[in-house]
């Protein structure tokens, strides 16, 4: 993804799962991991769970669709 990419308060994946953008700042984006079961932590915010900071060295790791991994045969 590039930094235009990003909206507040919509999805984007990475290896590690499935986030939530919370905040877009001048050079990076703020998301929440969205790997809860209690649907309450992701309640507004100030926000349950740790808020993760993304730069732009990170930005080529986000994806819009989860990443599926084919086996080969």
């Amino acid at each position: 993804m590039k930094y235009k990419d990003f909206k507040i308060g919509e999805d984007f994946y990475t290896n590690a799962g499935k986030w939530r953008c919370t905040d877009i700042g001048t050079r990076v984006v703020i998301a929440i991991s969205l790997d809860q079961i209690d649907m309450r932590n992701y309640n507004s915010p100030p926000y349950s769970v740790q808020e993760i900071v993304f730069d732009e060295y990170d930005f080529e790791g986000c994806f819009t669709k989860e990443i599926t991994k084919q086996s080969s045969q």
